[in-house]
């Protein structure tokens, strides 16, 4: 970074993907208090970069409202996933995977805050967006499954969550192979799901499933 700014100077957007590029390191880390600087000054020097908006900046608003996320700083995360989204639609397209990963992020935000009306048109959005742009039986299309079917899970609307867990399953495991770790990850949600209506003999069956996968993938 100390080279970029030398040769390019501070306000160059290569400096800011560097900046944004350490900052990601400290949040990994949760140093928060590293990365925040970082991010803003990345941040500040893409507001000022030809063109007001382009996806560099949508990045960068994306990545500020993530750690705030991460932090638990929802009032000031919300309007940059929302300028994000924006600005990535505007440059991108309505139908864009990147505009659908924008609407999740918001979504995720809204459905923290139990904000589960808002959150369900975002979440549902992304995944056609997903499922449109991307092959029917691609991986991203299983995590926005995955992803709405935790809504409907915590909204306990547990039919609806069923039917997408079951979709995202047959996803993972047709395109991940059925002793991939990450399809674990599924069985183990339909396991808990199952329990919460009182179908025990069949959450030990989805239980005994993913600590198999489990054990098969270590």
């Amino acid at each position: 970074m100390a080279i970029r700014e030398k040769t390019l100077g501070h306000d160059h957007p290569d400096v800011a993907i560097s900046l944004n590029n350490l900052a990601g390191v400290h949040h990994a880390r949760g140093d928060y208090a590293a990365a925040e600087p970082l991010l803003k000054r990345s941040l500040a020097i893409m507001e000022k970069a030809p063109g007001a908006e382009h996806c560099e900046l949508a990045t960068a608003l994306n990545n500020l409202a993530g750690l705030y996320y991460d932090q638990g700083k929802h009032a000031a995360a919300e309007p940059l996933f929302k300028r994000s989204l924006a600005i990535t639609e505007k440059a991108l397209g309505p139908d864009h995977p990147e505009v659908g990963a924008a609407l999740f992020n918001l979504a995720r935000h809204y459905h923290e805050r139990r904000d589960y009306a808002a959150a369900e048109p975002l979440f549902k959005r992304s995944l056609a967006i997903m499922e449109k742009a991307l092959d029917a039986e691609y991986p991203d299309v299983a995590t926005a499954l995955f992803n709405l079917a935790r809504h409907y899970h915590d909204r306990r609307d547990y039919a609806a969550a069923e039917l997408l867990l079951k979709r995202a399953l047959a996803i993972r495991e047709k395109t991940l192979g059925a002793g991939h770790l990450d399809v674990a990850t599924t069985p183990k949600c339909m396991a808990a799901l199952c329990e919460k209506i009182g179908d025990k003999a069949k959450a030990g069956e989805l239980k005994a499933r993913a600590t198999k996968i489990g054990a098969r993938s270590c």
